[in-house]
């Protein structure tokens, strides 16, 4: 799911960046009215707004803007510093030394140290302090020591040394040539000593250091952005600041679009899909996406195991959906079928991995194995796909619904939860009863993003976002592989082997790639995205 993320944004969120709770005011919200500020959409976050605890997209969208990382990822998946002065690894990739830029500080002038990195991941790679993002940082030595039960809450990574102010090294639990990809994604943020006070309530008006700081954030109405002079980035705003409106349904946010009482909308609601490319009244966008969609069947979901039983009704359960005709129908060709477990922007995607004709509709085949299935041990009951209803996604679940009810004859039914806080508290609180939506936008530009952060084991239990709780060692080993390697080309060949083996168990069946969709004023500049598919706010002006 995007926790990012997870998943679950996630992973933007997710994505097209996924529909989240909280319902505003007054469009025109904002404490800059009639300056060059702009008026966005947005979402009640989840969580405090930590680098530990940003993944959703929610939090997410906003947690972009008012920090920074060690590197930035450009829109095509290019990484060049931000932070950073340097990454050098060792010869076999077990450890990187990290030096750090001149002349940053946090927004109320207190110099960026080294140490404000190594203590923000310790804090959020410790289970006792039981931040959303502590999967981020499993390939770091000492994570497991710090997920064990009991574990001092300020105890840090024994893999993070310091070496002076601006340089630190980090040592892998086993060589991972592809952690420098990771190090834009938000976790990775670092925060000031005051911080460890009281996350959480830091994290309601942080101290941070991206291109804008937090001015207000009153809960379900509005969070208002402005510049942050102690910035010294790239990312340099060309207008005043952000306010995001949260609203509960992207319909309303369309509206005010088109009536002038809002100037970006980055989720499109499914009212307006079939015609929004072509709407007078607004400028429109939709390009290629990082974004993968599909829902999770919880491993521990009766007749759904890691066995003959459960493969056999997940392989037909991929084969009774028609991709095509919902992507057509309902999403106007917005949405592209998925062939794999990626994204088609993402390095290692492929339309032709062994055993990809699961992800194609083949309603006999379908009924075949759901037979075979039931001559195991009969299903019984309902199949439940739950989804979040403050985001559209009921017309394609009933779709999905429908076609499972038309070819196996069962009782299909969607599960809304009412706002995505709900439901995605739902997935973090239990092991889960039914298949859910997933979305996932990618963090970092690398195949590993996806494979490892929703289906290794390590990311199971509540480790990370690999919330259906999928294990298998033999796709483990290939991710070490990948990891282990000094070429991408040789990493992505371990990374689609693994995914031929997600192929067979289907722990999340795929459906669709996302397109990066927005909306925006007659009077706003041209909308581009990042890498993750959220726009880049601090490019945008109004005329």
């Amino acid at each position: 799911m995007g926790s990012k993320r997870g998943m679950t944004i996630g992973a933007m969120v997710c994505a097209v960046v996924m529909a989240l709770s909280g319902c505003g005011t007054d469009s025109s919200a904002g404490s800059h009215a009639g300056s060059n500020v702009i008026r966005a959409y947005g979402v009640e976050p989840q969580n405090p707004l930590t680098p530990g605890d940003s993944g959703e997209s929610g939090g997410i969208q906003i947690a972009d803007q008012i920090y920074s990382t060690l590197i930035t990822y450009g829109s095509d998946g290019s990484i060049n510093n931000e932070m950073a002065d340097s990454i050098e690894p060792n010869s076999d990739a077990t450890q990187f030394t990290i030096t750090l830029k001149d002349g940053w500080k946090f927004s109320d002038g207190t110099p960026i140290k080294a140490e404000n990195f190594t203590k923000a991941w310790s804090y959020a790679a410790n289970g006792a302090n039981g931040a959303k993002n502590a999967w981020c940082f499993s390939s770091i030595k000492g994570y497991d020591e710090l997920q064990a039960e009991g574990v001092a809450s300020d105890a840090q990574l024994s893999g993070l040394k310091i070496v002076d102010d601006k340089t630190f090294t980090v040592d892998m639990n086993k060589p991972n040539s592809m952690f420098p990809n990771e190090l834009g994604y938000i976790a990775f943020a670092p925060v000031p000593d005051s911080a460890f006070k009281d996350m959480k309530s830091f994290g309601q008006k942080p101290v941070t250091n991206g291109p804008y700081k937090l001015e207000s954030w009153d809960h379900n109405k509005t969070v208002t952005l402005v510049k942050n002079p102690e910035y010294q980035g790239p990312r340099q705003p060309k207008n005043d600041g952000v306010t995001f409106t949260l609203y509960t349904k992207p319909d309303s946010a369309y509206a005010d679009i088109q009536s002038g009482n809002l100037d970006v909308l980055s989720t499109i609601p499914a009212s307006a899909m079939k015609s929004f490319l072509s709407n007078s009244r607004i400028n429109a966008i939709s390009t290629p996406g990082s974004s993968f969609q599909g829902f999770t069947i919880p491993v521990a979901l009766e007749h759904f195991g890691m066995n003959e039983e459960g493969r056999l009704r997940r392989q037909a359960i991929s084969m009774a959906i028609n991709r095509e005709q919902i992507t057509d129908k309902i999403f106007f060709k917005t949405r592209t079928p998925a062939t794999d477990f990626l994204a088609p922007v993402i390095s290692g995607y492929s339309d032709s991995l062994k055993g990809s004709d699961v992800l194609k509709h083949n309603e006999d085949e379908a009924k075949r194995l759901w037979e075979q299935a039931d001559a195991i041990s009969p299903f019984s009951g309902t199949f439940q796909l739950a989804y979040n209803a403050d985001a559209d996604h009921k017309q394609w679940v009933d779709a999905v619904c429908n076609q499972l009810k038309n070819t196996f004859g069962i009782d299909a039914k969607g599960l809304p939860f009412p706002t995505s806080a709900e439901y995605y508290d739902s997935l973090d609180s239990k092991t889960p009863t039914f298949a859910f939506y997933t979305s996932w936008a990618a963090d970092w530009p690398s195949a590993d993003d996806f494979l490892v952060t929703l289906y290794a084991s390590s990311s199971a239990d509540g480790n990370g976002s690999n919330t259906g709780n999928y294990k298998n060692p033999e796709f483990d080993a290939l991710l070490d592989k990948a990891a282990s390697t000094t070429s991408v080309d040789e990493a992505n060949k371990y990374y689609q082997q693994s995914e031929e083996i997600l192929l067979q168990d289907l722990p999340t069946i795929p459906l669709w790639y996302g397109n990066a969709n927005a909306v925006s004023g007659k009077n706003v500049s041209k909308i581009e995205f990042n890498f993750n598919a959220l726009p880049t706010y601090w490019k945008i002006t109004k005329s």
